[in-house]
């Protein structure tokens, strides 16, 4: 009798590392991160937003800690990767694609963070609420770090229309974006408890006022967004001197801002000679259109031809030889007068972080000068009989800047800003939005001079009176009104950051300690069966 070897018992399947349901949910973040993209000027489909974060809490649902983070992370490099394509067009082929695709992945982080923190909410009573508490949370140190912070891209400035925009008069940014992504994360739960077979209409209650309250609450705020003029108007002027498109070939090729500015506004001036447009009573140039290193016999002629004061964004020197970024109010009569000084440098651009490790890494950096930074005084210049605010380019992303200019008096705010240096992409779209969410957080028209486009005037609600286009020499005239009423947002300042933030802090501790007591309990569970 032939012995038979003995068959080895069959060996279980091995679990596939990357299942279908892990690439479904890898697709999934990903194309949400997309969407949220999408949600983003120069596309007016701001309800984009809150569809991109229903995806993201459907592929969150059910995850740990760590794998969260990792969809999260999916999420937030879909969605800067297009955003920031503007960083591509401005450093160019000889810096490769590294700068950019770091930046992305550095601020994809903050994402992660939230996908694995919302791990620890997800149980708790109400979990939509604190679902979007967490993710809006992590944009508060996403303005402080790294390098003093990069707020671009803020969920808030996907909304510079539509039906969250008017929760910027009451909480600012920081509630626009907490009730977009509360809509979000509402819906999703909506989905997944409806697909479930044992769902009840109470079941349904809480995500469903999650998803349509934040809506409902700001198609309600429309009607007190206020614009009428209080203290009455300006006729102002914004001029787009233009620039060649050489991103940052104009370090080396030079780019006659000056020139180009000064040319537009003389043909301005003879456009209002001739009656073709009303003569301003206030006009603005562009953030660093020139430099400014003492008496200005040119500039000087120039607003007193048009016979206006001026707000001139100027490369400013300093006593001690340095340079700062300021805009310079200039009379018509005694000229040069008083300037604000940016606060809010642009790391890179503006300023060099760790200047000696910076070096080492490329010699970009070798030849760039620092600019000196403003000292923390509100943002407010005494001009054309009233008070106006302004908000330098980079500065239009941070909360404080407006706010502090607003409760100093300003009753029109201005946005000079310099977009040579990005190409004919949707960076001054981007930007343009900011100012728009601005003009309705603090009840203020908003004027936006570009040295390259897009330029704009900004009314109190948010709408574009008049805007001009990328790469061109152009001016706007139009009638602004000038308010003085403070909104409720500005009243609470911070506070509204600080409550938000709180709040979300309190409920990671809660999921946090849930979670110790249940595991806690099925250590024991587990303990009695065992000695059963």
């Amino acid at each position: 009798m032939v012995e038979q070897e003995p068959v080895a018992p069959e060996e279980p399947p091995r679990h596939r590392r990357f299942s279908l349901a892990w690439l479904t949910r890898f697709v999934g973040a990903g194309a949400s991160g997309y969407l949220f993209y999408l949600s983003f000027a120069p596309r007016p489909l701001w309800w984009l937003a809150p569809i991109a974060f229903a995806g993201l809490g459907l592929v969150l649902h059910g995850r740990r800690f760590w794998g969260a983070f990792g969809h999260g992370f999916v999420f937030g490099f879909a969605f800067f990767l297009p955003l920031l394509t503007w960083l591509q067009a401005f450093l160019g082929a000889d810096f490769g694609p590294w700068p950019w695709l770091g930046l992305c992945a550095a601020l994809a982080l903050y994402f992660g963070l939230a996908g694995g923190l919302i791990t620890w909410v997800a149980k708790l009573p109400g979990a939509p609420i604190w679902m979007a508490l967490v993710v809006i949370a992590t944009e508060t140190p996403r303005s402080w770090f790294p390098f003093g912070g990069f707020p671009w891209g803020r969920v808030a400035f996907s909304q510079p229309s539509g039906a969250f925009l008017p929760l910027a008069s009451v909480g600012g940014a920081v509630l626009v974006g907490f009730a977009v992504v509360l809509t979000g994360f509402g819906l999703s739960t909506v989905i997944l408890r409806v697909s479930r077979t044992s769902w009840t209409p109470r079941t349904l209650a809480v995500p469903v006022a999650a998803a349509l309250i934040p809506v409902v609450a700001g198609l309600a705020l429309w009607p007190t967004i206020g614009t009428d003029a209080q203290d009455g108007s300006l006729t102002v002027a914004a001029v787009q001197g233009n620039a060649p498109d050489t991103g940052l070939g104009m370090l080396t090729q030079g780019a006659d801002l000056r020139g180009s500015h000064i040319a537009e506004s003389e043909a301005l001036i003879a456009d209002i000679r001739a009656g073709r447009v009303p003569k301003p009573d206030l006009v603005v140039w562009p953030e660093t259109a020139t430099e400014v290193d003492g008496p200005d016999p040119v500039l000087d002629r120039l607003v007193a031809d048009f016979g206006s004061p001026a707000l001139i964004g100027a490369l400013y020197r300093l006593p001690n030889g340095e340079y700062s970024n300021a805009l310079v109010a200039w009379d018509p009569k005694t000229g040069q007068g008083a300037h604000y000084t940016k606060q809010q440098l642009v790391p890179f651009g503006e300023y060099v972080p760790a200047r000696a490790l910076a070096e080492k890494v490329t010699p970009f950096v070798k030849n760039m000068d620092e600019r000196v930074p403003g000292d923390g005084s509100p943002a407010v210049l005494d001009v054309a009989g009233t008070k106006v605010g302004a908000m330098i380019c980079y500065e239009v992303t941070y909360d404080y800047v407006g706010r502090n200019a607003v409760k100093a008096g300003a009753e029109l705010l201005t946005a000079p800003t310099n977009n040579a240096w990005y190409g004919r992409s949707e960076m001054s779209y981007q930007q343009l939005a900011m100012s728009r969410l601005r003009a309705v957080e603090h009840g203020r028209a908003v004027v936006v001079a570009a040295t390259t486009g897009v330029s704009a005037i900004v009314m109190p609600d948010g709408t574009i009176s008049s805007s001009t286009g990328l790469f061109t020499a152009a001016s706007l005239v139009g009638h602004v009104p000038l308010r003085t009423a403070t909104t409720l947002s500005d009243r609470l300042g911070v506070w509204t950051e600080y409550v938000l933030v709180g709040a979300a802090l309190a409920a990671v501790l809660s999921g946090l300690v849930l979670r110790f007591r249940t595991s806690t309990t099925n250590s024991k569970t587990a303990v009695t069966q065992a000695g059963a």
